[in-house]
């Protein structure tokens, strides 16, 4: 996935008219997920992304056991820098988009190791919105993309 499909696909499930929204909760989302993840799992994952969003990821912050509770406030005021307004409930729902369409972003093994390394609390943000445009957009690729086939196949 590229960055303007990463950032498209934020802005199309969390409803927002512009991309500098997207990718204002994109940043509070990932630097807040990067404090929450051993270095070397931020990495892994900031690999399988695109650099303008990787960079969220790579940080010096040491690891920090955070709650749920603790990381939505975090997003939440990473959110409100520059003077937005974002109660909890919004900054929870963003935070469960940014991390819908990163784990579409990366490979399903990476998705099992983020899954591991987040307390079970944190399953909520990782089921995401059920029937999100990016969730949509997910299974409406899947079914239009061309099967492909062994030409090997039925050969004898």
């Amino acid at each position: 996935m590229n960055h303007d499909q990463f950032v498209g696909q934020v802005q199309a499930a969390a409803h927002f008219g512009s991309r500098g929204d997207a990718e204002r909760i994109i940043r509070a989302t990932l630097e807040t997920l990067a404090e929450r993840l051993d270095g070397d799992m931020a990495d892994n994952l900031a690999a399988q992304l695109p650099s303008e969003i990787a960079h969220h990821l790579r940080t010096d912050t040491p690891f920090e056991r955070l709650s749920l509770d603790e990381f939505v406030r975090r997003v939440q005021m990473r959110e409100m820098e520059g003077g937005h307004r974002v109660d909890l409930a919004a900054a929870t729902y963003h935070a469960r988009v940014v991390m819908e369409v990163l784990q579409q972003a990366l490979t399903p093994g990476a998705v099992e190791k983020l899954r591991t390394q987040l307390p079970a609390d944190f399953e909520p943000l990782l089921s995401g919105p059920t029937g999100s445009p990016a969730r949509r957009a997910a299974s409406d690729r899947q079914a239009t993309e061309p099967q492909t086939s062994n030409p090997e196949r039925g050969r004898s």
